[in-house]
């Protein structure tokens, strides 16, 4: 069953309004891995999309166009929730 956060990523409905710890954890659940911190920026990579995702926060909500760039991952290859 998809998580609320997933379907408000797709929808694009909520993109501005989506909490950072939330997309994080989306982002896990999606199976991306975690490769590194530097300063705020979070990098994660998925080896079979071979995709990187870097996020940063913007107080407690993530940013819209890093939404929109895991939006278009999931798209484009088929990822779905663990």
């Amino acid at each position: 069953m998809a998580s609320k956060t997933y379907n408000d990523v797709i929808s694009g409905k909520a993109d501005y309004n989506i909490r950072y710890v939330d997309l994080q954890s989306l982002i896990l659940r999606l199976g991306f891995e975690f490769k590194r911190q530097r300063g705020s920026h979070t990098i994660y990579y998925h080896s079979r999309a071979n995709a990187f995702m870097n996020i940063q926060k913007d107080g407690a909500k993530a940013k819209g166009y890093e939404v929109k760039q895991l939006r278009n991952i999931i798209l484009q290859h088929g990822l779905t929730e663990k």
